[in-house]
């Protein structure tokens, strides 16, 4: 079995047709078609089926894509490893954050570490954490920043915990609640501007409205955090929003709620049975560092608390 057969496979199993997988590759179709049989004839099972033009995964075809998946991000990280040997002059990091955290903290975080190691690329994929642990499984990503718990457990995290931040009531600057704190009953029957489907806020947003006996009522729905801040501004309804992302935005107003209030984890995670690395390792190093400093000198966004003290 080699790597390229297994890339040609996951090519063709993505885009669900073999033309279109050979100008993935780059290859000719016919040379493709060959590593496939090949590989077939190896494995002793078929892993598509092509019928009609229409190519589907068969029941051998479904339980290798993920193995396979995880083998060529595994070599792929292996190559990365071998190539950082020489010291941090070049090689990749992989994030992945939510949305709160890439318009909140990352950006300093990331700046900071680009002037540390300039040959480092950095590539960052936004997400819901369940989107992100998906990632994190198959080998996409070095390291993720995810809200916890976790939906379920996943053995085949390490997740370390690192900030604690409250969840506030946002609403137009020109309309502000008349009140310090506000409770979840409050916001019944006031018209919010909700996440999309699968978005953790959306989740403890409805979750915390049902614990208080009542079904939130949408004005607006479907949104990621840009879009709904903006939404909020426009006055089509309120949001319950981490407190870090209304930093820089005098548009909107964050109110708390009533102790103790609602508050979310945030850890910094990645895969058990593959070590970070040294970029990966090194951009937790300048991320934790990063984030001490701010704690220490008290630049940290209203309601985020840093958990431990640092790398």
């Amino acid at each position: 079995m080699q790597l390229q057969q297994l890339a040609y496979f996951v090519a063709v199993a993505e885009a669900r047709h073999f033309t279109q997988a050979a100008e993935r590759m780059r290859v000719a179709q016919p040379s493709l078609s060959k590593q496939i049989k090949a590989l077939e004839a190896e494995l002793g099972a078929p892993l598509l089926s092509r019928a009609r033009g229409n190519v589907t995964l068969t029941p051998a075809g479904e339980a290798l894509l993920p193995l396979a998946r995880r083998m060529l991000a595994d070599a792929d990280t292996a190559r990365r490893e071998i190539s950082e040997l020489a010291g941090l002059r070049r090689g990749r990091v992989r994030l992945g954050a939510t949305p709160s955290l890439c318009a909140g903290l990352m950006a300093d975080a990331l700046a900071r570490f680009h002037r540390a190691y300039p040959g480092i690329e950095l590539l960052v994929e936004e997400g819901g954490s369940r989107d992100l642990v998906r990632a994190l499984a198959r080998g996409q990503l070095d390291l993720a920043l995810i809200i916890m718990p976790l939906q379920s457990d996943d053995p085949s995290l390490v997740t370390e915990e690192i900030l604690r931040e409250n969840l506030v009531v946002v609403s137009p600057s020109i309309a502000p609640p008349r009140r310090p704190y506000l409770r979840i009953e409050d916001l019944r029957g006031h018209p919010m501007v909700m996440f999309r489907r699968g978005y953790d806020l959306r989740e403890a947003t409805l979750s915390a409205c049902r614990q208080a006996g009542f079904e939130p009522r949408f004005a607006v729905e479907g949104g990621e955090m840009d879009a709904v801040l903006r939404f909020v501004e426009a006055g089509l309804g309120i949001a319950l929003v981490p407190s870090m992302v209304l930093d820089g935005r005098p548009g909107l107003t964050g109110t708390p709620l009533a102790p103790p209030g609602l508050r979310r984890t945030i850890a910094i995670a990645h895969r058990k049975d593959v070590e970070p690395t040294r970029a990966a390792q090194a951009f937790r190093a300048t991320l934790l560092f990063f984030l001490a400093e701010a704690a220490h000198d008290g630049s940290l966004p209203p309601g985020v608390e840093l958990l431990g003290e640092g790398p």
